[in-house]
């Protein structure tokens, strides 16, 4: 897992830890210390804590004039003994939506496992963005189904084209397009 990278090709566009409204402004990192872990496999230094012992996450990017962000993920999503959607909609997302960002684009193609506990968290985050959208991409089948059942695709959109998005070779702009195609057939 040490070998699994935060996606880094739009560096040149965005850098969390350089963004003033950004929840890790002035975070430093290293390229040769690798302290964090999940469970017993140490993950790259450039993926940000949380604060959750399984879940770390990487801001890609954030467009606050357009309201949308791009959020990586890594780890095992434990809601059941971490709390892991309290923590991520409290410290960072909520963070993030001060600053008028109601979309959420949400890249899971690291995140190998789902424990559910309610669905408190995710419903208010769905009311908080109102005319915006919280969107799952890339996420392996067996999570899918473990928030279908958990019934939170009642607050995301997720599936379908979803899936098959090669998110690498666009620009933030070109995927967001993308994303917010789907999504507005989706509810509309």
């Amino acid at each position: 897992m040490q070998d699994i990278e935060p996606y880094y090709n739009w560096r040149h566009l965005y850098i969390a830890s350089e963004d003033e409204r950004s929840p890790f402004y002035e975070r430093e990192y290293s390229e040769f210390e690798y302290t964090n872990a999940i469970y017993n496999y140490v993950i790259h230094p450039q993926w940000d804590d949380i604060d959750s012992p399984t879940l770390y996450i990487k801001i890609l990017f954030v467009d606050y004039d357009q309201g949308f962000a791009i959020i990586e993920l890594i780890g095992e999503w434990n809601d059941c003994i971490n709390n892991d959607i309290m923590i991520l909609k409290r410290d960072i997302i909520e963070k993030i939506m001060e600053h008028g960002v109601n979309k959420f684009i949400l890249i899971g193609e690291n995140v190998l496992n789902f424990h559910y506990s309610d669905d408190c968290y995710y419903e208010e985050w769905f009311e908080e963005v109102e005319d915006g959208w919280i969107a799952f991409l890339n996420f392996r089948e067996h999570v899918l189904k473990e928030f279908n059942r958990a019934n939170i695709d009642y607050y995301i959109v997720s599936g379908g084209h979803l899936d098959d998005i090669a998110w690498r070779t666009s620009s933030p702009q070109q995927l967001f397009d993308k994303v917010e195609s789907f999504v507005q057939k989706r509810i509309g």
